[in-house]
């Protein structure tokens, strides 16, 4: 027995009902982004600090998934998916610098960006909807 719990949630629901801790990490953001030394900190420092705003990155990112998916096919949802990709392509990668790490923060804060913009745009999407 390894003390590992498998939990079987395939359609997301624990994820959706977890409040972000946006403070948090909008925080270690901040922090990270204000680091000028590579050599503050050892590789695998740097890497516990990227697994935690890669943890962050992808809560997030399925939040901007799932308001995007709410939208029309618009320059809202296109611009979205554009965001999302991106970090696909990039939480995948490992934050073993100060560099990788700074690239995390930046995705992370853009991620925070995109959402707060397509909460904005809920209202005015779901007054639309509801006025057909």
């Amino acid at each position: 027995m390894n003390g590992h719990t498998v939990l079987y949630d395939p359609e997301g629901r624990i994820d959706a009902e977890l409040p972000l801790d946006r403070s948090t990490h909008e925080r270690v953001v901040r922090a990270v982004l204000a680091w000028s030394d590579p050599g503050a900190l050892q590789p695998d420092d740097y890497e516990q600090v990227g697994l935690l705003l890669t943890g962050a990155a992808h809560a997030v990112a399925a939040d901007v998934r799932g308001h995007a998916s709410m939208l029309p096919d618009d320059g809202r949802r296109l611009f979205a998916e554009i965001v999302l990709g991106e970090a696909d392509g990039r939480l995948s990668q490992r934050s073993r610098n100060l560099h990788g790490v700074k690239n995390k923060a930046r995705l992370l804060r853009a991620l925070y960006e995109r959402l707060d913009r397509l909460q904005d745009a809920a209202p005015a999407v779901e007054a639309a909807t509801a006025s057909r």
